[in-house]
């Protein structure tokens, strides 16, 4: 039957039929469906062809479609048989591809960086691409653009800055390779992604500025107390927030391989101005702070409490994050005339263990490393009692 607009609307079933295919003379293969229907009768158009020796349909999504619309349609799916395409396999594969949304695909990707990361490497890998990439993933892998991952990039960088924001990009940019490898998309969106200038943080406190600090950490609140504890240890936040009691021994601490950033274990000597600290903690659970199985948390709202502390006090001091006690504290030492693989060892890197002398020297440093820590404990007493004052951790010889 030759179909047209006035024919189409003049179709019906007949009396006892519920559905009737009505062939287009106009376009080979092309059919419109009539079936009966809870509403009445309703339309669809359906394109009919033979694959492989097989009979089979493809029906037209848009089933209000017009006759010219259907006839493209159709005529779209005979250049690709004549390619030899599978239209209805194409179909499937679409559909398939559509589900392998970056929330869906994501979970395998972290099973595997599992086994191959470092503990805190993973940590990291998986907030940042769980939380900080979350409004991508709803989206279908092979429909991520340069222009989302930007947009996304751009609103990290505006709301925790560019340091976080390309942290980011390097874990997104790691994950869309595997998906590239595992067949998922054909490209990377994050490629040519233009990254903000990142600039390595050099702040160290003054004295005055670690009095300061220290003064508005008195009392016996849980995170005074680890603002403390990092000044005197020069230990990384998650080290001393997520302290456990049973890394706590008799005279010292023990950080266990799994909660340090290089995978190697980190022992602390136990001096006295620590004890004290820990003395000072009751006992609520496996942690030392917090009352959870995760430890402490609420970082961001108790640092901006101590920040505003430090200004009800009068302290104008420049911004500054925690990380920056661990900085201090290495700048300290080395004030202190502590040698600079000591200071390292008291930081747990691992750089003056690599190469030739990693391979013979093996000293744990014990004994220098206790040293160090008592040094600077003194010195912090000096400070924020204050017989030390001005820019530095050591009073100028002379003065």
């Amino acid at each position: 039957m030759k179909l047209t607009d006035h024919v189409i609307s003049s179709l019906t079933l007949r009396p006892g039929e519920t559905e009737r295919l009505v062939a287009d003379e106009g376009v080979t293969g092309l059919r419109l469906r009539l079936r009966q229907g809870a509403k009445g009768v309703t339309r669809t158009w359906v394109f009919k062809y033979s694959q492989s020796g097989q009979q089979r349909s493809f029906t037209l999504d848009h089933a209000a479609a017009s006759l010219a619309a259907a006839r493209k349609w159709a005529g779209g799916l005979q250049a690709k048989l004549r390619l030899g395409k599978d239209p209805a396999q194409d179909r499937s594969e679409g559909r398939a591809r559509a589900q392998e949304t970056m929330g869906a695909v994501l979970p395998a990707y972290l099973a595997a960086k599992r086994l191959t990361l470092k503990p805190r490497s993973y940590i990291e890998t998986k907030r940042h691409l769980e939380r900080d990439c979350k409004p991508l993933h709803g989206h279908p892998l092979r429909a991520l653009t340069p222009a989302m991952v930007a947009t996304r990039y751009g609103s990290i960088a505006e709301i925790s800055g560019n340091t976080t924001a390309t942290n980011v990009l390097r874990a997104l940019h790691a994950f869309l390779v595997w998906g590239m490898r595992h067949g998922y998309l054909d490209r990377n969106p994050a490629i040519g992604v233009e990254r903000r200038p990142v600039r390595a943080r050099d702040r160290v406190l003054s004295a005055d500025e670690i009095k300061a600090v220290w003064t508005a950490c008195e009392g016996d609140g849980e995170f005074s107390a680890i603002v403390r504890l990092l000044l005197l240890t020069g230990c990384r936040l998650n080290e001393i927030a997520k302290l456990r009691w049973k890394e706590v021994l008799s005279d010292r601490i023990v950080i266990p391989s799994a909660r340090t950033k290089n995978g190697h274990a980190h022992t602390i000597s136990l001096l006295p101005a620590m004890r004290s600290i820990l003395a000072g903690r009751k006992r609520q659970g496996e942690h030392v702070f917090g009352r959870t199985e995760r430890g402490f948390s609420g970082t961001a709202g108790s640092k901006a409490a101590l920040d505003k502390r430090l200004k009800a006090a009068g302290v104008e001091m420049p911004s500054w994050v925690l990380h920056d006690l661990r900085r201090t504290f290495a700048t300290g030492l080395g004030e202190l005339g502590i040698a600079p693989h000591v200071i390292e060892a008291c930081l747990n890197h691992r750089t003056f263990k690599s190469g030739v002398a990693g391979t013979y020297n093996r000293a744990a440093l014990e004994a220098p490393m206790r040293h160090a820590w008592a040094t600077w404990a003194g010195a912090l007493l000096a400070v924020t009692q204050g017989r030390i004052v001005g820019d530095r951790v050591i009073a100028l010889r002379g003065a």
